[in-house]
């Protein structure tokens, strides 16, 4: 099927709800069942290029580990770099860090140290939005590097975890698919 054809009620039926996942009570939105599918994963790709083409993005930062896939792909289409972010002791050269709390502990997130300047238009890219804790600590990251302007994007945004409200108002969020 060609993308063209393809609108938002298919990718969303076309992301699949694990049950209890990665803990019991959470349902987590699966979206490698949708990736999968060349036709969607097209639309998703040509859907955060047309929001973005025209923003002078110059580095897309994907964070680990699902924001790598969208991520890159925004990058190649968006001719700008891939900046990857990283759990710890993941990245080979000096890196920044940032940690951040999670709903059960907290956790840590990196950044090499020379992987940003202050010429960059950003565009921070994850598949999922839920609480934004992850998100927010990738912001955190980029604000270090004093870069010209940053944006935000998820594949998919769960409303109800009410994440969007902790991302500060003078960054440009999208979400793709929000439930």
């Amino acid at each position: 099927m060609d993308y063209k054809h393809i609108g938002i009620e298919e990718v969303k039926s076309s992301i699949r709800d694990v049950i209890d996942f990665p803990k019991e009570g959470i349902v987590f939105k699966d979206i490698t069942t949708a990736i999968k599918d060349p036709a969607i994963f097209e639309y998703c790709v040509n859907a955060l290029y047309d929001y973005y083409k025209d923003k002078g993005i110059t580095k897309v930062v994907g964070v680990e580990s699902r924001g790598f896939i969208l991520g890159s792909v925004l990058a190649y289409r968006l001719n700008a770099g891939f900046v990857p972010v990283r759990k710890p002791g993941k990245l080979p050269a000096k890196t920044i860090q940032q940690s951040y709390d999670l709903e059960y502990g907290k956790d840590v997130i990196e950044i090499h140290s020379d992987a940003l300047n202050q010429d960059d238009v950003v565009l921070i890219h994850d598949d999922l939005l839920a609480t934004g804790g992850t998100v927010c600590a990738a912001v955190s990251l980029v604000e270090k590097f004093d870069v010209k302007r940053t944006c935000v994007n998820f594949m998919v945004e769960l409303d109800f975890l009410k994440g969007r409200d902790r991302i500060d108002e003078k960054y440009d969020v999208f979400s793709l698919l929000r439930y």
